[in-house]
């Protein structure tokens, strides 16, 4: 990201004690303090529940292609021993309620959850009209989560366009997402900000984001991978300060960079803040080499693994 604010600047805007919790507002690397912190900025409480689950991003070369379909990755998902999936509506066939009703009826005969659903939508636009139009999109795709019954929705900010600032940028995604969080209310579904490239990949935006939205129904899509290192904050201490905002995770075994991701540590940091909600697996066949019929499984299998090692159920 091009365009970073400094943290000082970042911690005026939302507060030290909104993140002291988190280990934001420490000034030292927070790689180990966050993994043993009891304090839960977003009120997390209990033993945590952690369940397994796949994007059907992970299948897209042959979801796009017709090699599968949304039903077979339902039920590819079930074989794989699953708990959830994600229905990424870039792979629907059609948004007809009969179509909508068949997958949410396929998944119910096999006790296979719906984590949630994903759309592109981009909050970033300079142009009012266009992020009105993007708002729109994003309860369009509300109301598809809703008929298929799931209770979350994934959303992006988006890129940090040339010759904007980053507060600008922010402020666009958090008055979008704000409004789209009221409509989402309405239907009990959760709205979740992935941290991808862009404007939300790092920990201290995506944590803004949320103080400023201040809606119940607003959380954070927490994919492990994205978060661009800083001098004071590694990936892991960012993913620490994020997991209470966690409306779901999204799960690869290497950061954006290539480097392995120590994957135990990371679900430690679940379990320690007592996480409830799906870990799902997002494979990609480029940068593991492998294509998704044989690899994913292989990611699956060790998601699965560790959500039985560190969930108490």
């Amino acid at each position: 990201m091009k365009n970073t604010r400094s943290r000082r600047d970042f911690l005026k805007t939302v507060g030290a004690s909104a993140l002291a919790g988190a280990g934001l507002a420490s000034g030292v690397p927070l790689a180990h303090a966050a993994e043993n912190a009891g304090t839960n900025p977003a009120g997390l409480q209990g033993k945590p529940r952690l369940f397994s689950g796949c994007c059907a991003y992970s299948y897209r070369e042959m979801l796009t292609t017709g090699k599968m379909t949304m039903e077979q990755f339902i039920l590819k998902a079930v074989e794989l021993g699953l708990d959830s999936v994600d229905m990424t509506v870039y792979f629907l066939k059609s948004t007809d309620a009969a179509y909508l009703d068949g997958l949410r009826h396929l998944a119910y005969k096999h006790a296979m959850t719906f984590s949630g659903a994903g759309c592109n939508a981009s909050m970033v636009q300079a142009d009012a009209a266009k992020r009105e139009d993007v708002l729109r999109q994003i309860k369009k795709w509300v109301d598809v989560t809703d008929r298929l019954g799931a209770s979350h929705l994934r959303i992006f900010a988006g890129p940090l366009p040339s010759g904007v600032t980053l507060p600008e940028t922010t402020t666009w995604v958090v008055e979008t997402m704000k409004a789209a969080c009221d409509y989402s209310a309405e239907k009990g579904i959760m709205l979740g900000l992935e941290d991808h490239g862009g404007v939300s990949q790092s920990a201290e935006v995506c944590l803004e984001i949320m103080h400023r939205v201040n809606s119940p129904y607003a959380g954070i899509n927490l994919d492990i991978t994205h978060f661009i290192p800083t001098p004071t904050q590694d990936a892991y201490a960012q993913i620490a300060a994020c997991v209470p905002y966690a409306s779901v995770a999204h799960i690869r075994d290497q950061f954006d960079d290539g480097k392995p991701l120590d994957m135990d540590r990371v679900w430690r940091l679940f379990a320690a803040a007592g996480f409830k909600g799906y870990m799902a697996v997002e494979y990609a066949p480029e940068e593991a080499g492998e294509p998704a019929l044989t690899g994913a499984p292989k990611l699956i299998a060790k998601t699965i693994e560790l959500c039985r090692k560190y969930s108490s159920v």
